[in-house]
């Protein structure tokens, strides 16, 4: 199953990083200046940057552990990125 999200940041690169090496600490993490790959045992999010936002895509086996997913990723990115007063992530429907 997967999900999409997209959220407006001036800051898409840096936010990257920052979730890339919070999560790394713990899982496994490939990243780069503008993409980052982090792997859980309940499935993997993939991080773009780009110019005003940040691409997200989460996937997972199941309903279940893609709202597992959903649920870290978003509650960590919304607090990195505290200073921009972030609204909840609109996601696409799980397919």
């Amino acid at each position: 199953m997967r999900m999409t999200a997209d959220f407006p940041t001036a800051r898409a690169a840096a936010l990257t990083g920052t979730m890339a090496k919070h999560f790394g600490h713990k899982i496994p993490v490939t990243h780069d200046a503008r993409h980052a790959v982090l792997t859980f045992e309940m499935g993997v999010a993939r991080i773009e940057a780009q110019d005003a936002s940040l691409h997200l895509t989460l996937e997972a086996a199941d309903a279940g552990a893609l709202e597992r997913l959903r649920e870290v990723i978003e509650s960590h990115l919304l607090r990195f990125a505290h200073r921009e007063d972030p609204a909840p992530l609109s996601w696409t429907p799980p397919a």
